[in-house]
């Protein structure tokens, strides 16, 4: 199992250079999330050849325009498309009352429900649990309320070791004990199977954390430590530090020196600024402090197996 992350979108504010609103696909135990909806996903999603009917869970980080200005498209196109099956969307207060507003005004009636959840401004909380995995909100400090979010896979079972079966013959109860890391008993109590002869250890649990618009978040480095990928937003570069602190944003700097602090696997970075036509100041500003960094290209897809 692994998971992966493909960028859809990848600037800030405004269309430019070929670059356009924030949103990307996020693949973990079979689920597909679609985390957050600038103008133009749909379309992007049908570039880089996305089934919106595989989409059962959208992340919306805050009520920016270039953050979901895309979502009432997409969700009349999922209408249009005949969805029945429910839809999960996570967001700020306000996102429910925005999107009824405009299904009432164009005398829509979906044909699928959608299961709110609000997040919490300046809290961090489970917004998902599910049996293999669970979704963390985590409060940004940005303009206005704004979250990342934090997806993180349950411990896992032990394996069994197929190798060692050969003169074994085993219930199913007595696979679900030694996977739970059980050995077996006989009924005297005395040991039938010793579990570390016949099992391996788990694979192993990833994680992936979001960070949208915000200034940095020193507090939040110990619920993400570690994380196989953080992607942290990268308006501007060092040049514009000031720029940064007034907009509520991050440079490439701090996000390299937040990836590295926090001992994450790779560092993706994203949310440019139109003011950069080319990324490799960007990039090389990243990399001189943390090396496994890399940029949020529209089309690219990072995966993370283990191996």
């Amino acid at each position: 199992m692994s998971l992966e992350l493909l960028i859809l979108g990848s600037n800030s504010a405004a269309f430019a250079h070929r670059r356009h609103h924030t949103a990307q696909v996020f693949k973990l135990q079979e689920q597909h999330f679609l985390i957050d909806c600038g103008e133009g996903t749909q379309l992007l999603m049908k570039r880089n050849k996305v089934k919106l009917s595989r989409i059962d869970h959208i992340f919306i980080s805050h009520l920016h325009g270039d953050h979901y200005f895309g979502l009432i498209g997409l969700l009349s196109t999922m209408h249009l498309f005949g969805r029945k099956k429910e839809l999960l969307l996570v967001g700020p207060p306000g996102l429910k009352e925005i999107l009824q507003l405009q299904l009432r005004h164009s005398e829509t009636s979906l044909n699928f429900h959608i299961r709110f959840v609000e997040f919490t401004p300046g809290e961090s909380e489970m917004v998902m649990d599910h049996p293999k995995f669970t979704v963390t909100s985590l409060p940004m400090d940005h303009r206005v309320p704004c979250s990342g979010y934090l997806f993180k896979e349950k411990p896992k079972k032990r394996r069994i070791n197929r190798n060692k079966l050969q003169d074994v013959q085993l219930s199913n109860l007595d696979i679900m004990r030694l996977k739970e890391g059980e050995d077996v008993l006989n009924a005297d109590g005395s040991v039938k199977y010793e579990n570390k002869l016949l099992t391996l250890d788990p694979n192993p649990s990833f994680s992936y954390a979001f960070f949208s618009d915000t200034k940095l978040r020193p507090q939040l480095q110990d619920m993400i430590k570690g994380v196989d990928l953080l992607y942290h937003e990268a308006t501007f570069a060092n040049d514009m530090a000031e720029r940064a602190v007034q907009t509520y944003h991050t440079t490439a700097e701090q996000a390299a020196k937040y990836a590295k602090e926090a001992g994450v696997g790779k560092l993706i970075l994203g949310h440019f600024s139109a003011r950069y036509k080319e990324l490799d100041p960007i990039l090389k500003e990243a990399k001189a402090i943390f090396e496994n960094s890399y940029l949020a290209i529209e089309g690219t897809k990072f995966v993370v197996d283990g191996k």
